[in-house]
């Protein structure tokens, strides 16, 4: 590649191209960014940094009758762009509404993210996903809610509103009152300590001898113990849309092969969440380009996630989709949808 200096008018020229070919999907032309471009230069002027461009590695030419089309690099200035004009934004009303409807429907983290997916891969018509985090989740409440025949509900919440949920067969009928004694006596001693203490701190008390002359304690421990044996898995992760990849108009420029991988791993969620550690380290917007993926499988796409740290919490929301996709949009998108999820988990909290 040849040395060229990415001064404004070869950065405006660029995103004019980027922004041409990402809504015709057809190479760009001197002629049409003469028109379209607003720089007021002529066509040969154009031709000159286009040519330049290309020796950068920004744009390339199909053949050499046609216009030219965006590289990796290219993208990459694009949304360098878009990123340094960019404004704070919401999410839109019905999104954010669809949100609160789901968490007032249920208050398990999983369901919420399972929605906010759904949301997200409907609206940008890419593959959508969600995240929630809680490495050495801390206890916020245990409950204890008879439901008959000696069967207790145990739910044990964590900080971020992680709830694991267990029915326990407590091996007789247990007053309410009492279980309400259970639990406060639990709450009182581990809240705001990690679950992993938690249950080894219950494993031990019950290992000792003098708990067992304590019947409510002795109920309450075995009731916990029974639920914490169950721990949340560190990270809750739900991904959706593997149908938006046949029906994208960009898809064409992707391969069976390429399809299948990604679809592959999409199915193996480990590897997706592993892959998504590699790349957020903090709060803020994190978009990977084509080349800059780490998985060679996911070279013909771009990766847009936005992340929110709360306490001990981290929330991201983001799409997969081609390398040709909508950026501003999904930016928006994504980005306002997180900061919803905050919103609405912090107003249920």
């Amino acid at each position: 590649m040849g040395s060229f200096e990415l001064t404004d008018r070869p950065r405006r020229l660029l995103a004019a191209l980027v922004h041409e070919y990402i809504e015709t999907g057809e190479p760009v032309s001197s002629q049409t960014l003469a028109r379209g471009s607003g720089l007021g230069v002529s066509s040969a002027t154009i031709r000159n940094v286009l040519s330049q461009l290309e020796d950068a590695g920004y744009v390339h030419q199909p053949h050499t009758s046609a216009g030219r089309v965006p590289t990796d690099r290219g993208y990459r200035v694009f949304v360098d762009l878009l990123l340094e004009s960019r404004k704070p934004t919401r999410p839109a009303a019905n999104v954010e509404s669809q949100i609160r409807q789901q968490a007032g429907r249920s208050p398990l983290m999983d369901d919420l993210l399972a929605s906010v997916s759904h949301l997200v891969s409907k609206a940008a018509r890419h593959v959508g996903f969600a995240l929630a985090g809680t490495p050495g989740a801390v206890l916020q409440r245990i409950e204890f809610v008879p439901i008959g025949a000696g069967r207790v509900l145990v739910v044990v919440v964590s900080q971020g509103n992680q709830i694991t949920q267990k029915v326990v067969d407590a091996g007789e009928d247990v007053r309410t009152d009492e279980l309400a004694q259970a639990a406060s006596y639990l709450n009182t001693e581990f809240a705001g300590l990690p679950l992993l203490d938690v249950r080894e701190a219950v494993t031990a008390r019950l290992e000792q001898e003098r708990t067992l002359y304590d019947q409510l304690l002795t109920r309450a421990l075995r009731l916990a113990q029974s639920t914490l044996e169950e721990l949340p898995r560190e990270h809750a992760f739900h991904v959706e849309g593997a149908a938006s990849l046949l029906a994208s108009p960009a898809q064409d420029s992707i391969s069976m092969a390429t399809l299948r991988a990604l679809l592959e791993m999409m199915e193996e969620k480990e590897r997706m969440v592993h892959l998504l550690n590699q790349y957020i380290d903090g709060p803020g917007l994190t978009i990977v380009i084509g080349a800059e993926h780490a998985a060679p499988g996911l070279r013909p796409f771009s990766l847009i996630a936005s992340t929110v740290i709360d306490g001990s919490t981290i929330r991201t929301v983001g799409v997969i989709g081609p390398t040709r996709m909508h950026y501003s949009r999904a930016i928006t998108l994504v980005d306002g949808t997180t900061q919803a999820v905050s919103r609405v988990l912090r107003d249920a909290n």
